[in-house]
């Protein structure tokens, strides 16, 4: 018996009219259309717009602006050619200081929503440039033999394809500039159907642009490379597998970058595929609000978690007595170990161990700490959170790139673990997205 394919369902085609009701915690406008709820790209509370839909299922819809027929105060006009298209922004509609805003007000709903806990006092937003300031970045590579030319870029919003884009004003223009030229050589090159990515890091003097290469690329290639590096002083690598195989060109020198805090007199240096903050502005802003929250001094013993290569470790050990970074990647612990003897630090100590995992019979988590620093991946931190009953500091600070799993986290710390939720903030570490970088200080 021959069973017939399922069919998508057809999108309706003609636009509706609605009125924005409020904002998701991405940024999306939010409407109701026959009981349903639509997310919406592109659209600001108040205003009235006639939205097509890009998807829709069982418990909600998605769609994107077609006609705007009133506009919000907050509204700009974006400055990039590519918004709307590119996907690597959903901001810049926003006027720069209400997106502050708005990420502020995010914040607030989801301690209140999903951790129960009251929003505390704010702190004053850590601000920085809005554009040129990504010096990091994944980028996607793509032949398209129909048009004889190579996108290098991000990928199209909500689609799987590459957005076709030859500039992008929000990563650091070292590299932003020069993405037609970059695309026009890899155009010129063999393997150019055979290079699915570059990875982006640039330091504070440095750029190097590693290439992951499917095919290996001729000599004659490696001399097109080549003589693009020197011409854009760009260190051009290659990548054949893992980050662990990126390397020069051939005859080339090996270019680590380096990102100074110069208050503090620390430079960490990082291999290109390592996380680092993308923003240097913000990051110098953070770590001094960490210190100041913290407010250590030598007879503090610090427990620094997802500690990364030591972005937050050298600087704490500046003022405190002793340091421990914790970290789930091995090749950062490492790093990280290289950063303080490069620093002339020696009152720190750097374990690798996995923070989702039970950790009671590592050495380092039997030991006492009466501060303790935190800044996890997304997923947040609430597996770890249970050995705080054990540690119990007096002070926490947790720097979070997800307000969702930090309310999540606030609310154990708060209503499980006996801790006040003291001050909270954003920091303006993604301007032009909907992505919210926040801090927040925790006290018995």
């Amino acid at each position: 018996m021959t069973r017939k394919r399922s069919r998508k369902k057809q999108l309706p085609e003609t636009p509706v009219k609605v009125t924005i009701e409020s904002l998701a915690h991405d940024g999306r406008g939010v409407a109701h259309v026959d009981g349903k709820v639509i997310f919406i790209d592109e659209a600001l509370p108040g205003e009235e717009v006639e939205f097509i839909y890009t998807e829709s299922r069982k418990d909600y819809a998605e769609g994107k602006v077609v006609t705007l027929l009133s506009r919000a105060a907050d509204r700009v006009d974006a400055l990039c050619s590519h918004y709307g298209v590119c996907g690597g922004c959903s901001f810049q509609h926003v006027e720069s200081s209400a997106q502050i805003r708005i990420k502020q007000d995010i914040l607030a709903e989801q301690f209140k929503r999903i951790g129960k806990v009251e929003s505390p006092e704010l702190w004053q937003p850590l601000e920085g440039p809005h554009w040129g300031y990504r010096r990091k970045a994944r980028m996607g590579v793509k032949y398209v033999a129909k048009k004889n030319r190579v996108l290098v870029g991000f990928r199209e919003r909500r689609h799987p394809y590459l957005a076709e884009i030859d500039s992008c004003i929000v990563m650091h223009p070292t590299v932003g500039t020069k993405l037609l030229a970059l695309g026009e050589m890899i155009a010129g090159l063999t393997i150019r159907d055979k290079i699915p990515q570059i990875e982006v890091a640039i330091g504070d003097e440095q750029c190097v642009l590693s290439i992951r290469v499917l095919e290996p690329p001729t000599d004659a290639d490696k001399e097109l490379m080549r003589a693009f590096g020197h011409e854009h002083n760009m260190s051009l690598c290659l990548q054949s597998k893992g980050p662990d195989t990126i390397a020069p060109l051939d005859g080339e020198p090996e270019v680590i970058p380096a990102y100074a805090l110069p208050d503090l007199g620390l430079e960490f240096k990082f291999k290109p595929a390592m996380f680092t903050q993308v923003n240097y502005e913000i990051n110098r802003q953070m770590i001094n609000r960490v210190l100041e929250t913290l407010n250590l001094d030598k007879n503090d013993t610090v427990l620094d978690l997802f500690c990364g290569l030591g972005n937050f470790t050298l600087p704490m050990a500046k003022f405190a007595g002793r340091v421990v970074g914790v970290e789930g990647d091995l090749p950062l612990v490492n790093h990280a170990r290289e950063n303080a003897r490069h620093n002339g630090i020696a009152n720190v100590e750097f374990y690798a161990a996995d923070l989702s995992k039970d950790i009671s019979s590592q050495p380092w988590a039997n030991r006492k700490y009466n501060k303790i620093m935190l800044d996890p991946s997304r997923a947040g931190a609430s597996e770890v959170l249970q050995h705080f009953k054990k540690w119990r500091p007096e002070r926490i600070v947790y720097v979070s790139c997800n307000p969702s799993t930090l309310a999540r986290d606030a609310g154990i710390l708060v209503n499980e673990l006996g801790y006040k939720l003291v001050k909270a903030g954003v920091m303006d570490m993604f301007p032009q997205t909907g992505h919210v970088e926040s801090i927040a200080l925790f006290e018995k």
